[in-house]
């Protein structure tokens, strides 16, 4: 299952270290004991991806089994995603842009003077984590991606069961008369080249 474990919203400032604005985490996937680790371990990422990232561009870092999408916006600030190799990077970086326009929104751009020693806890980043941990729920075109996997799933056995008990696809098709003769031989050759070459 596709998975988000953290989100964050920093700034970043040429010369200083990344300050951590908000931020929101997922660990239940690790044990107890090991998610305070892991915590701390996000945190230093972030903010080392985070100031290693110019202003204005997006990268995609791999650590292990989890990839970090990080963006920083020209005026500074910054998200960062960290989920498991099979979130989309579409997806990840479209929930980044959206917290940080709502983040810039609703802090009337004030967070460019947060010292960052407040609360790091924001709502709508905690929410976002929780709807967007299946991504093809919150990305329409995962969703017809998902949904078009099922119905090629779905076409592909179904010939199976639109022939009749005891009835062969090559019966039907010596007896179709929508086939000329010529495809019938093609249809036959295909069968043959594609049936000597089977391991018994």
């Amino acid at each position: 299952m596709v998975k988000i474990v953290s989100l964050g919203v920093l700034r970043q400032e040429a010369g200083t270290k990344p300050i951590i604005l908000a931020n929101a985490f997922d660990l239940n996937s690790f044990t107890y004991f090991k998610r305070s680790g892991v915590r701390e371990m996000i945190t230093f990422f972030s903010r080392t991806f985070v100031e290693r990232t110019q202003k204005g561009q997006r990268q995609s870092i791999q650590h292990e089994e989890y990839n970090c999408h990080v963006y920083v916006r020209q005026d500074g600030l910054a998200g960062i995603v960290v989920c498991d190799q099979d979130y989309p990077p579409r997806v990840a970086f479209a929930l980044m842009n959206k917290m940080l326009e709502e983040y810039n929104k609703e802090t009337n751009g004030s967070w460019a003077q947060n010292p960052g020693n407040g609360s790091l806890d924001w709502a709508p980043l905690t929410k976002a984590l929780e709807d967007y941990q299946d991504p093809t729920k919150a990305d329409k075109i995962s969703a017809i991606q998902k949904e078009l996997d099922e119905t090629t799933a779905v076409l592909s056995k179904t010939i199976d069961s639109v022939l009749e008990r005891g009835e062969k696809l090559d019966d039907l098709v010596s007896k179709s008369a929508d086939l000329s003769s010529q495809s019938k031989v093609f249809y036959k050759q295909a069968k043959k080249t594609n049936s000597c070459c089977v391991v018994m």
